[in-house]
C-alpha cells in the first residue's frame, strides 16, 4: 500500500478546494503537491491568477491560500505501480465529511481529473457536497489521457475557479 503523506492545504479563508486523486511517485518523494515539473497545475494557476508562481514550495502553498484556494486528494492510500491513475487499485478515501464539516465556507470543489471525481463519487458521495458547487476539470497531469487538451484549453476550462475567488 502507498500512503498519501500530503495532508490538506486549507485554512479558514479557503473557498475553492482542488481535489486530486493520489499524488504521483515524484510528488510523494518530494512531499509536494504537483511536484512533477511537467505537471500543468502550477502554470495553470499562474495563468489564472495572473501572477508568477513562487519558486519555494512553502511560498507556493501560501500563495494559493492567499487566493482562497486549498488542495487535498480523494485517496488516503492505495496500491499502484508507477504514477498513473489508471493503475490505482484498492483505494481508501480521505475523510471529506470531517474536512467539510470543519471548513463549511468552502463553496466549490474542483476535481482534478476523472479519477478524483470517480473515487469521490464511489466512496464519499456527492450528497456530501449539497449546497456547494463541484466540477470535474481536465487533469493537469503531463501524461496524455483519453480526453487530451492543450495547455490553453485546460486554462480555459479551469477558469471557472475565478468565479469563486474574485
Amino acid at each position: 500500500m502507498i500512503e498519501n503523506v500530503l495532508g490538506p492545504v486549507i485554512n479558514a479563508n479557503t473557498r475553492v478546494l482542488i481535489v486530486g486523486s493520489m499524488p504521483g511517485k515524484q510528488s510523494l518523494e518530494k512531499q509536494q503537491y504537483y511536484g512533477n515539473p511537467r505537471n500543468h497545475f502550477w502554470p495553470i494557476m499562474s495563468e489564472l491568477l495572473e501572477e508568477h508562481v513562487p519558486e519555494n514550495y512553502t511560498a507556493r502553498l501560501a500563495w494559493l491560500q492567499s487566493h482562497h484556494i486549498g488542495m487535498w486528494d480523494t485517496i488516503k492510500c492505495c496500491e499502484r505501480q508507477g504514477s498513473l491513475d489508471s493503475a490505482i487499485r484498492n483505494e481508501i478515501p480521505n475523510d471529506f465529511s470531517e474536512l467539510l464539516h470543519r471548513y463549511p465556507h468552502i463553496e466549490c470543489i474542483l476535481f482534478n481529473g476523472g479519477k478524483a471525481e470517480q473515487v469521490f463519487k464511489k466512496f464519499i458521495g456527492f450528497e456530501l457536497l449539497k449546497g456547494r458547487h463541484y466540477y470535474k476539470m481536465p487533469s493537469t497531469s503531463p501524461i496524455p489521457g483519453k480526453n487530451i487538451q492543450s495547455f490553453h484549453e485546460k486554462v480555459k476550462s479551469w477558469s471557472i475557479l475565478k468565479t469563486y475567488i474574485e
